[in-house]
């Protein structure tokens, strides 16, 4: 049986060669930078957690008032709500990629 072609191996030495230079980079920047403390960690959490509540919220009272204003039962409130959560996950998935 032979080896598949070099581009369709996980072992080819490119990948390799990728995996080793982000392990370098992240221990240099690690060096450079050290630790994050343990309050700048509990922020980072928090953050995180008001930049999803924040448009749930939102979302959330602009239905409710949509809802009233209109008479539409809860069509308004559980599409803003979804819409607010949405939003909320991406801006919180978009920051934790920035770090």
């Amino acid at each position: 049986m032979t080896p598949p072609p070099t581009e369709e191996r996980s072992d080819h030495p490119e990948g390799l060669d990728e995996a080793v230079r982000l392990r370098r980079g992240r221990r240099e920047r690690w060096e450079r930078e050290g630790e994050r403390s343990v309050g700048q960690n509990l922020a980072m959490i928090g953050a995180l957690g008001w930049t999803i509540v924040t448009p749930t919220l939102i979302g959330i009272f602009a239905g409710r008032w949509l809802d009233r204003a209109f008479g539409s039962g809860v069509f308004w409130t559980l599409g803003l709500l979804v819409a607010g959560l949405a939003l909320g996950c991406t801006l919180a998935w978009n920051r934790i990629h920035r770090e």
